[in-house]
């Protein structure tokens, strides 16, 4: 139950205090600290809101800023951002550290070739283009030309590419474009003979994919939202429609909606000989239902799945009804199983490829053979297998990384990926015929990472745990507890924070900072065990693994509380917004970014309702409502406590993760924090949660974050020519 009382009172408004100090070069600030000063916050608005919850009132005072369009919630974002943005302009190296940053991206970056009919298609980036490119080339030899170029779809470059679908000729291509990071989906057709546009345009596309049959194709979406609510409100009746070239969108057939449950999500996908649909539904981030229906003989949906409580994914259709399946129904690490459409239920499945002690993340079918892509103590290991499921042998990969394979069962060359903490994204062409691996793209860059090194360590959490952590830094650092660090976590939804270079983090690496990333209970680095452990009534155990790696890292000397930096995102950025409140002694610097904060009232924005089955729901039952608010960032911040310098980072656009949360929690946390530490929010116009953000304002966000935490950890800071020069 859940009772609310409107009382209103205050105004908002803004007192600056100070002026406006001249930079100073990176020089004297590593010769003297210079003094900056922090104008005043703004003094915001408190309603008397007061929720009751099973008994316990709840005061929610900052609520008239879940109103993301209001001109008061406007005129709040510009006042925050002056704040802030005059005290990272006073910082000495800041400009510093974004053409440093900008000099460390400009590399080209290539992605796995894949192929349709006779044409290649990859994606580029000459550097430092605000997206992406996609290319298309006749054969691996051919002449490549540009076919989408996103940078030429807004003046700002904030317009992204988001998913796409082939015809069964190869004909047309489908293309979802983004706006402004919005989780929202216009698609599009191009006729790839003539590399024109056909009229046809789907709007309102979300979470959905684009499956070609015969002339036209599958998508998923949402009734178009009520004005003012596109970025906020919540998104309900998720429905499957088919779309026939040349025809309008509200002509597009409705092929599956479910009226009784407003909130479950749902896709189509069709296998590759066009026979099957296969209609999926979910929930929540974890589990979903299977159902496939025989478009051949025209017959009814068959269920294979009815319940939310396994993942189960078709692979392919091997014929006579017979499908593969990646599941981890009785098995937590996955496995491979071939179901009959004759025998459906579960209970009747059979083993293709077995569990294993390690985890399965995916199969893809290349040529006459199957490559499963394993994760082993967070590590790429690439398995070949013959049709009949008979191991053959690894393919070879350059180092400790990660690996992403890109494959089609009708050719015989296939392409995969490789990076690390330390390796840019190389690109391989891999023969399956001969087992034989060549680089394909190898890119050049201004980080020397033949400098720096990883490790793995592990360490033990509260309960006993054994956590895995990657710990990346110059080679030869000394580990007398002066280092700045930066430590990053996620924990949840059953994703896995595997090894992967960026090149945000290299200009941190070479002012002598230490990178770690922590493996958290809550993802899927060791299976669904490991994800069921910190989920739900578990959660705090995902909070007690990062503080438990912030503890290791300042026991064995790597650096000190007055050195150490958490970050996390979304998710991660609840992470870092409940280890801050809990432990604020622990860290002198803290960047929520883009955080789930509000764990009361998540759910009832945009897709929010959806993550209930990874935290619960705080009006279901005392007991949720007791986990949830013993947590919850923004109800755990305490009046008169000194809290670690905090640099809050939302989008104005995040309809992924409101920005309310994180306006929100800095207006409490400014309210009652007590010290010198400054407390600021950074909302980012025309932004959202971060998929398809431009380089140029990822840039700008990360030369003041690094400015943050390095200026509020002391750091050494220093730009002269032998970093500039590649630090040869």
């Amino acid at each position: 139950m859940n009772k609310t009382i409107f009382l209103l009172a205050g105004t908002i408004g803004f007192v600056a205090c100070g002026e406006k100090k001249k930079s100073k070069t990176s020089e004297i600030a590593v010769a003297e600290r210079t003094e900056i000063k922090v104008k005043a916050y703004p003094e915001v608005r408190k309603d008397t809101i007061v929720d009751d919850y099973f008994g316990t009132a709840v005061a929610d005072p900052y609520r008239w800023l879940e109103n993301d369009t209001s001109e008061e919630t406007g005129a709040w974002v510009k006042a925050q951002n002056t704040v802030t943005f005059d005290y990272l302009k006073q910082i000495p190296y800041r400009e510093d550290l974004e053409k440093r940053l900008t000099e460390l991206w400009n590399y080209e970056k290539v992605s796995a070739p894949f192929k349709k009919g006779d044409n290649y298609f990859m994606y580029k980036n000459d550097g430092i283009q605000n997206q992406s490119v996609l290319y298309i080339q006749n054969g691996l030899d051919g002449e490549q030309e540009v076919l989408l170029d996103p940078n030429t779809m807004s003046d700002e470059g904030t317009t992204s590419l988001n998913g796409m679908g082939f015809s069964k000729d190869n004909r047309y291509m489908a293309y979802g474009i983004s706006k402004a990071g919005s989780d929202w989906v216009e698609i599009n057709v191009m006729d790839l003979e003539t590399k024109t546009l056909l009229k046809d345009k789907v709007e309102w596309v979300k979470f959905s994919g684009i499956s070609w049959y015969k002339n036209g194709f599958y998508y998923s979406s949402y009734d178009q939202p009520t004005e003012g609510s596109d970025y906020s409100g919540k998104n309900e009746f998720h429905k499957v429609y088919y779309h026939a070239l040349g025809t309008a969108q509200d002509e597009d057939e409705l092929v599956f909606e479910d009226k009784k449950h407003p909130q479950r999500n749902a896709g189509a996908g069709i296998t590759d000989d066009e026979q099957f649909l296969i209609v999926t539904t979910s929930e929540s981030t974890n589990g979903n239902s299977l159902m496939v229906k025989d478009l051949k003989n025209e017959g009814d949906f068959i269920t294979l799945v009815d319940n939310y409580e396994t993942d189960n994914y078709i692979l392919d259709h091997i014929g006579e009804g017979n499908f593969l399946i990646n599941t981890n129904y009785l098995a937590p690490n996955n496995r491979i199983c071939i179901v009959n459409i004759a025998t459906p239920t579960q209970e009747k499945w059979t083993d293709f490829i077995p569990e294993k002690d390690y985890v399965l993340r995916e199969v893809s079918l290349a040529g006459d053979k199957m490559i499963a892509s394993y994760m082993k103590n967070v590590q790429s290991k690439l398995e070949v297998f013959d049709k009949t499921a008979k191991y053959l042998y690894d393919i070879e990969l350059p180092g400790i990384g990660i690996a992403g394979f890109s494959g089609d069962k009708k050719e015989n060359t296939a392409f995969f990926s490789y990076t690390s903490y330390t390796t840019p994204t190389e690109i391989y062409r891999y023969d399956i015929k001969t087992n034989s691996t060549t680089n394909f793209f190898k890119p050049k860059t201004a980080f020397n990472n033949a400098n720096y090194i990883t490790e793995q360590v592990f360490y033990i959490s509260k309960d006993g745990t054994q956590i895995p952590m990657f710990v990346t830094h110059k080679k030869g650092l000394k580990l007398d507890g002066t280092n700045p660090t930066f430590l990053y976590g996620y924990g949840g939804f059953n994703i896995s924070i595997t090894p992967r270079f960026s090149a945000v983090n290299t200009v941190f690496l070479e002012q002598g900072g230490i990178y770690a990333v922590v493996n958290l209970r809550g993802g899927s680095e060791f299976g669904e065990d490991w994800h069921t452990a910190g989920w739900r009534l578990n959660k705090q155990n995902v909070f007690d693994d990062f503080i438990g790696a912030a503890e290791h890292l300042i026991k064995e000397n790597y650096t000190s509380s007055e050195k150490l930096a958490v970050h996390g995102r979304s998710n991660g950025g609840l992470l870092a917004g409940a280890v801050m409140t809990q432990r604020p002694d622990l860290m002198k610097v803290a960047i929520p970014g883009v955080g789930v904060l509000d764990m009361l009232r998540y759910h009832k924005f945009t897709i929010g309702w959806a993550w209930a089955g990874e935290y619960g729901r705080s009006d279901t039952d005392k007991e949720n409502f007791d986990n949830l608010y013993a947590y919850s960032p923004l109800h755990n911040v305490k009046k008169g406590v000194e809290y670690p310098a905090t640099m809050v980072v939302t989008g104005d656009h995040d309809d992924r993760v409101v920005p309310a949360h994180s306006m929100k929690f800095i207006s409490e946390l400014q309210a009652k924090h007590k010290g010198d530490n400054p407390v600021f929010v950074r909302v980012d116009v025309n932004a959202g949660h971060g998929a398809g953000k431009p380089t140029e304002k990822v840039i700008e966000e990360w030369a003041d974050v690094w400015s943050f935490v390095l200026w509020n950890t002391n750091a050494n800071v220093n730009f002269n020519a032998k970093t500039n020069k590649n630090e040869k």
